[in-house]
């Protein structure tokens, strides 16, 4: 080791973590202020749901090609790239005075996160070596949960007392002190025979992903037999099969070959993704429940999800010890079934039920994510080939992003038709004069926004309202929980040629 390698090591590691944490904080702490931009900004469903996925999106589709720039140019100047438009870009998003601007704003905070995020595994890999990689690439894990938890309350904190725009404000500094330790500590890396770029395979996987996700994000406002959403996904499907071919044809592919032939990494890929998948519905559903249903501030939203996040943080920091004694099958496995009951359990709350239901749950979830998280990470890091942890890094992380922007557009599309389905069956009953302001508050009733719609329909509307809504709820949690024991059952099966504990 060089002369001050280990505070290099240190150094590499807390500005791999604060680059993570401004990426979970970015999402929990938006989470948190969904009703209130729903309510100032006048969003509908569809559009609320864009503020999430727009981002989602941009990191997904873009996450794969930072990697290979981090290969090619060098990772740490790529990496402070992107943390640079990231923070610039939530400037942007703070000063938006629309649905639309904020949601453009969203995208190119996207695109920076995706520069960003793909390179935070790549710059521990290249800083640890491997007999020593597990700790920190636990910590990484840990910087996640210890994120949620900031996140959720920092944004009630700052949502009790500022507008809604204060939450992308705390980007800013997080950003600068990131650029600063980066400059200072993190040492330049580069693969010694950079690939040549796959445009046309960026190219394809982007706008397969654009028109699949919008396809299911738009269904939420129109109906699912409406020829936008039919010719979206349908052309979505089709671009990403000829992505697919493309791949399989081409001399140098976004994705090295050397790389897929690596079961672990493909595997835990495709759980990290399904996870998250049903984690982005989650977090999106509980947080209209407590704040649409129940009437709770965004303050005490975001401290009922310390439930979630105090698990989290304490076992993923035992990561390394776990590690010594159960194999990466049996972490990943049985942390994503843990994490199916919480959110099955979860699918039964009710205005009824005691928080103590809701709080049970958020324990199960967290840790059962504060197993997979970490497990999952190393086992996919440990497969990627010497001079590839760039696009390797990337592609991991782009697994969680396409999850979350999928998810979120699934989910999120099921519960709502499923709540404006039983809506329009309820409001059928009521008297005529109300009918048409009943048809007119769909949406509303889809979004949770339970006083809106009886400010227009009524007193009556109120019980008929939030039965519709938590319909779609329960559908969509139940439909999360089976999606994240399914991957369960993918990482005990998949990764069970890893025997012994990474």
């Amino acid at each position: 080791m060089t002369p001050g390698g280990g505070s290099r090591q240190r150094l590499t590691l807390v500005v791999a973590c604060v680059a993570q944490v401004m990426m979970v904080l970015d999402v929990l702490i938006v989470s948190v202020a969904l009703p209130s931009m729903q309510r100032e900004l006048h969003l509908s469903p569809a559009g609320l749901e864009w503020v999430v996925s727009a981002y989602a999106l941009a990191l997904a589709a873009l996450i794969p090609l930072g990697g290979a720039l981090g290969d090619h140019f060098g990772r740490k100047r790529i990496f402070l790239a992107g943390v640079i438009v990231f923070t610039l870009a939530s400037a942007g998003c703070a000063l938006s005075v629309s649905g639309g601007m904020l949601i453009g704003f969203r995208v190119v905070q996207g695109v920076g996160g995706a520069v960003m995020s793909s390179l935070t595994l790549s710059l521990i890999s290249e800083a640890y070596p491997p007999e020593v990689r597990a700790r920190p690439i636990g910590i990484w894990a840990a910087a996640s949960g210890l994120a949620v938890a900031g996140g959720s309350v920092l944004g009630g904190l700052l949502l009790s007392v500022f507008p809604w725009s204060s939450i992308f404000w705390v980007n800013v500094p997080i950003g600068a002190l990131a650029v600063v330790i980066s400059l200072s500590a993190v040492a330049e890396s580069r693969e010694p025979v950079p690939r040549p770029f796959d445009s046309a395979g960026v190219a394809l996987s982007a706008g397969g992903l654009l028109l699949l996700t919008f396809g299911f994000v738009d269904s939420a406002d129109a109906t699912w037999g409406s020829p936008i959403v039919v010719s979206c996904v349908a052309a979505g499907v089709v671009v990403l099969a000829a992505f697919v071919v493309w791949e399989r044809r081409v001399a140098y592919p976004m994705v090295p070959l050397a790389l897929l032939r690596a079961p672990g990494f493909g595997r835990a890929s495709a759980v990290y993704l399904l996870a998250y998948l049903a984690f982005s519905g989650f977090i999106y559903y509980v947080t209209l429940f407590f704040q649409n249903i129940e009437g709770w501030s965004a303050l005490r939203t975001g401290l009922s999800w310390l439930f979630f996040c105090v698990p989290y943080f304490f076992v993923a920091q035992l990561g390394k010890q776990i590690g010594r004694w159960l194999p990466a099958a049996s972490a990943v496995g049985s942390g994503c079934l843990i994490a199916a009951a919480g959110v099955f359990g979860m699918s039964q709350l009710t205005t009824a039920k005691p928080f103590a239901w809701a709080a049970s749950c958020y324990i199960l979830v967290g840790v059962g994510f504060a197993l997979m998280v970490p497990a999952g990470s190393t086992a996919a890091m440990a497969e990627v080939p010497e001079g590839s942890s760039g696009i390797g890094s990337g592609l991991f992380n782009a697994s969680r992003q396409i999850g979350t922007a999928m998810g979120l557009a699934i989910l999120g599309s099921v519960g709502a038709s499923v709540a404006l389905a039983d809506w329009h069956r309820q409001a059928g009953a009521f008297p005529p004069g109300q009918r048409h302001n009943a048809a007119q508050a769909g949406a509303d009733v889809a979004g949770g926004q339970i006083r809106a719609v009886t400010g227009s329909v009524g007193r009556l509307a109120l019980d008929p309202a939030s039965a519709s809504f938590l319909r779609g709820f329960e559908l969509a949690l139940l439909l999360a929980g089976a999606i994240i024991a399914a991957a369960g059952l993918l990482g005990f099966l998949g990764l069970r040629h890893l025997s012994r504990p990474v």
